[in-house]
C-alpha cells in the first residue's frame, strides 16, 4: 500500500564495521604503531610528512614513508594481527597425493595447513560444493551454480562514505546499540571505531573498564549516554564471534537481556 514495514525495532548491534572511511582508514597508522608493527620514528615521520589524520600520499617524503610502512606490514594478517599469513591454498597440484575439487581447481591434501584459518574456509568451501551435501540441502540443479564463502561479485555503488548521522540519528531517537570491536583486528581498528563514537559527542556514563566472563576480562567496555555500549573483545579478530565465540555469546547475550557487560 506504500507504506513501509512495520518493525518494532528496539536496537542494532556493529562488529568492526566501517563506518566513515576518512576515520577507520586513518586508524590503522596510530593502531600499527600502537601494537608494536612500526616505530616510532616511521610513525612521527608519517605524521609529520603525510599529516595525521590522512593517508593521502602528497609528496615524496610522505610516499617513501607509506611504502616503509607497507613494507612492514605486507607479512601481517589484516584479519587478526597474530595469526599466520596464509594465501587459500599453496603449492603445485600434483604430485600422486589424494585431490579436492576446489571450484575448479584440484587442492591437494597435503596442501592444507593446520595452522591456517583458512583451511576452515577452503574445507568448507569443499563440502557445501559437493554434489550429494547439495542434494541434500534441496539446492536444486541450475540455481546456485557454485557456493562461495564471501561472494564480491554483487554489483554495488560506494556511494556513502560516512555513516556517522545514521548513528546519530538513530541513536537520538532511543534506539539501544551495542558496538563491538575485536582489538587484534587491523581491517577496521578498534581506535578508528572509538574516535568516531567519541566524534558523535555523547557524554560517558560508564567509563572504560574491563568485562569478564568466566573470571577472565574478556575485554574492555565503555557505556555512553543514548544507550550506545562500545565493548573491545580481547584477542578477537575481524570476525570476533569466529574468534572468540564464548566471549561473543557472553557480551551479546548481556546486553540482549539489558544487562551490564
Amino acid at each position: 500500500m506504500g507504506d513501509g514495514p512495520l518493525l518494532n525495532l528496539k536496537g542494532y548491534i556493529l562488529g568492526n564495521p566501517l563506518t566513515d572511511r576518512k576515520i577507520d582508514f586513518a586508524s590503522k597508522f596510530p593502531y600499527a604503531h600502537r601494537m608494536g608493527l612500526i616505530s616510532d620514528k616511521q610513525y612521527e615521520m608519517y605524521k609529520e610528512s603525510c599529516g595525521a589524520g590522512t593517508i593521502t600520499a602528497r609528496n615524496v617524503q610522505c610516499r617513501n614513508c607509506l611504502d616503509a610502512i607497507d613494507k612492514c606490514l605486507k607479512g601481517i594478517k589484516m584479519y587478526h594481527i597474530l595469526e599466520p599469513q596464509c594465501s587459500e591454498y599453496d603449492g603445485n597440484p600434483g604430485g600422486g597425493r589424494m585431490l579436492l575439487d576446489y571450484g575448479g581447481a584440484e587442492l591437494p591434501l597435503f596442501d592444507i595447513s593446520s595452522e591456517c584459518r583458512e583451511t576452515g574456509y577452503i574445507m568448507s568451501r569443499v563440502w557445501a560444493n559437493d554434489k550429494t551435501v547439495r542434494e541434500a540441502l534441496g539446492v536444486h540443479e541450475g540455481t546456485v551454480p557454485l557456493w562461495v564463502r564471501c561472494s564480491h561479485s554483487t554489483p554495488r555503488v560506494s556511494d556513502i562514505w560516512s555513516s556517522l548521522e545514521y548513528h546519530r540519528s538513530v541513536t537520538g531517537r532511543g534506539y539501544r546499540s551495542l558496538i563491538y570491536s575485536g582489538d587484534h583486528d587491523m581491517t577496521w581498528p578498534f581506535i578508528g571505531t572509538q574516535a568516531w563514537i567519541q566524534s558523535l559527542g555523547f557524554p560517558a556514563v560508564d567509563e572504560w573498564r574491563p568485562w569478564h566472563v568466566a573470571g577472565q576480562v574478556a575485554g574492555f567496555a565503555t557505556v555512553y549516554s543514548n544507550n550506545l555500549t562500545f565493548a573491545t573483545v580481547k584477542g578477537a579478530g575481524h570476525t570476533a564471534p569466529e574468534y572468540m565465540p564464548k566471549e561473543c555469546l557472553a557480551m551479546v547475550s548481556r546486553w540482549l537481556s539489558d544487562r551490564r557487560l
